[in-house]
């Protein structure tokens, strides 16, 4: 949900509402609709019951896509769809669910690694081209975005999706456009030189327990009750162990946004809402 808002506010465009959203109406489709939900992951399995999977997600997708036809008839529809900037943000909660903390404090996932994350990676792959796959008008390619992730987690920083990136980007690359943000170098530059970016503490959390604020009891209202608070959340890197505080988001919005080469793969955001300069 945050990078579709980071999407519209730095394109100058209204926010897209939900998908769901009890007002809104076919027409709008138009001018863009978010498939997000919160804790949602690429994997069925990953908080089953609770949210949308990134496979439903999908298939909403296409019904947007049908009802595009009905409004504009088949060739606006398909250069509206062709022309249009996707954003995808996905993966995390499909590594944080599995993991667990053995007796000796070492984060552990229950799966052989590498055949874990190219499930993950297969199932992101399988959506996007699967989902996606309509013929591009003329020149024009759909507009990707990906995040790259990591996962901060009790104090621990899990390098997961990196080593798979390379192989996502080559099944991708001739058929997209796309936008990779390397969040894990960028995060670790955040949480090593925190002074650098106008935080102080990169690596401990404003509101949680235990090691590194890690634990994930901010609000007392999940298993462990027991919390604690900072004074000043903006000095933070890190709200609570999986999520950024208000001014570490802003600062990935912006790489997000116009980052260089340093960290962005392919084009940033900026380049891809100006589709005329890359076509």
């Amino acid at each position: 949900m945050n990078d579709v808002c980071v999407a519209s506010e730095y394109a100058e465009l209204p926010l897209i509402p939900p998908y769901l959203h009890p007002g809104y109406h076919d027409h709008q489709y138009i001018y863009g609709v978010n498939f997000a939900s919160s804790g949602a992951g690429d994997l069925p399995e990953t908080n089953p019951g609770l949210v949308i999977d990134l496979k439903t997600q999908a298939l909403y997708f296409a019904q947007v896509g049908k009802l595009l036809r009905k409004i504009l008839g088949e060739e606006k529809a398909k250069k509206l769809l062709s022309t249009a900037v996707y954003i995808f943000s996905v993966g995390t909660n499909d590594y944080a669910v599995p993991f667990y903390t053995n007796s000796n404090g070492t984060v552990v996932l229950p799966y052989p690694q590498q055949i874990f994350i190219d499930l993950v990676i297969c199932n992101i792959t399988t959506a996007i081209k699967v989902h996606l796959n309509f013929e591009p008008m003329a020149s024009q390619l759909p507009m990707l975005v990906l995040k790259n992730k990591v996962l901060h987690l009790q104090g621990y920083t899990i390098i997961l999706f990196p080593k798979s990136r390379r192989k996502l980007e080559k099944q991708l690359i001739k058929e997209f456009n796309y936008s990779i943000l390397n969040f894990y170098d960028a995060l670790l530059e955040l949480m090593k030189y925190p002074s650098k970016y106008g935080s102080k503490e990169g690596n401990v959390a404003c509101c949680g327990g235990g090691p590194y604020m890690g634990d994930y009891s901010c609000g007392g209202k999940r298993e462990i009750e027991e919390y604690e608070l900072c004074n000043n959340v903006d000095e933070y890197v890190f709200f609570d162990s999986p999520h950024p505080t208000e001014s570490t988001a802003e600062h990935f919005a912006q790489l997000m946004w116009n980052g260089n080469k340093d960290v962005i793969d392919f084009y940033n955001l900026k380049q891809l809402f100006h589709v005329e300069s890359i076509s």
